[in-house]
């Protein structure tokens, strides 16, 4: 008996002293790969922008991340997708990369549920569409107080374009523009026209495997984890993420923990966090309250200029409708579709000097004219 409780305590320590190592490796690795990071990102000069702001939107603490070169340009609020994609990671994708935060002051968020603003104690009677709505609202009207000025534009992207344009429909007078970048018009129609092209490919490609478990989920409305199954099969069969210019193959584990932990704005502990429950914000948006939406219906005309930005090859939410719903769209404002021919679902990434171009000669001097 004595010789079993001293082998359950040398045991303990053993374990102990692991878990010590493993944490205190993965810290020192982190610090590495953010100061990688935070060198590649660095703004410097009296006129620049770089702050992480915690925001308490609807009652729930939020973060942002505020960038941008010259204090005096434009104010650019970032709606990210997913709906719960980190945005932190893609910072330097986004803003350094493109050189867009040149001629605006990006505000990058992550929206409740997602990344540094998920908590456990986030109600998840409050991931509705109408509180994002809510929540948008109220960071407009903190950044116009914050950065003194009348108007900012608004650019959603993917989950976040249906929330962006809902909003700009509501509050067009807090806006120069809305951008809509992989705009989605009607889920339950974008989700069915993605899942005829997957099922499309798949039997193209004599994927029996693919075939079969598409016939088994079948046509939308489609809860969480369905249509996860349906976005995993279109990254395999496309054999890439965005589009065929672009070859990101299927996203592995440890890129992605990696990406994570290179993020200077992200501690450990905001990791574990997110690691604990990383489908909070799909499990309790993608549900049929989301699959109700139809843009086609519910809006003819916006009273402030509104530009789509759209990739030719993006299967996730495909542009065709986009444009169908551009047609219709009355001109009251003014409005563009600009096609990005060699992209798919993130234009941002796959055409980064175009993106920049268009927002810089085509969107930029709207608030010049205003």
């Amino acid at each position: 008996m004595l010789n079993l409780n001293k082998f359950s305590h040398y045991l303990f320590i053993l374990v102990g002293l692991f878990f010590l190592l493993f944490w205190s490796t993965l810290f020192i690795y982190q610090k590495i790969l953010q100061k990688e990071i935070k060198h590649s990102v660095c703004l410097t000069g009296d006129e620049a922008v770089d702050e992480l702001i915690k925001v308490k939107l609807g009652d729930v603490e939020q973060w942002i991340r505020v960038r941008g070169k010259n204090r005096s340009n434009p104010v650019l609020l970032f709606l990210h997708g997913g709906p719960g994609a980190p945005l932190f990671p893609s910072i330097k994708k986004i803003g350094v990369d493109t050189g867009i935060e040149s001629s605006f002051i990006l505000v990058y968020w992550e929206q409740r549920g997602t990344g540094k603003s998920f908590h456990f104690s986030i109600n998840p009677q409050s991931m509705t569409i109408s509180q994002f709505i809510s929540d948008t609202h109220e960071l407009c009207l903190y950044l116009r107080e914050r950065y003194q000025v009348n108007r900012i534009y608004l650019l959603g992207r993917s989950f976040g374009s249906l929330i962006g344009i809902l909003t700009a429909q509501k509050y067009p007078e807090l806006f120069y523009a809305y951008i809509g970048v992989g705009q989605l018009v009607s889920p339950l129609v974008n989700d069915s026209l993605s899942y005829e092209r997957t099922l499309e490919l798949a039997r193209q490609q004599n994927n029996s495997a693919a075939v079969e478990d598409l016939l088994k989920i079948g046509y939308p409305p489609y809860d969480y984890k369905q249509v996860l199954r349906q976005r995993r099969w279109l990254t395999r069969l496309t054999t890439v993420k965005n589009s065929s210019n672009h070859p990101v193959k299927e996203v592995e584990f440890f890129s992605n923990l990696q990406d994570l932990l290179a993020t200077p704005d992200y501690s450990l502990l905001d990791i574990l966090r997110m690691g604990m429950q990383p489908l909070f914000s799909i499990q309790h948006l993608w549900n049929r309250d989301y699959y109700q939406i139809d843009l086609m219906k519910s809006i003819n005309r916006l009273d402030l200029p509104v530009f789509f930005l759209c990739g030719r090859e993006d299967d996730f939410t495909p542009s065709t409708l986009v444009e169908e719903f551009y047609n219709k769209l009355q001109d009251t404002k003014g409005k563009a579709l600009i096609w990005f021919e060699h992209s798919g679902h993130h234009p941002e990434y796959e055409e980064p000097a175009k993106f920049r171009e268009i927002l810089e000669s085509q969107i930029l001097p709207v608030s010049q004219m205003n």
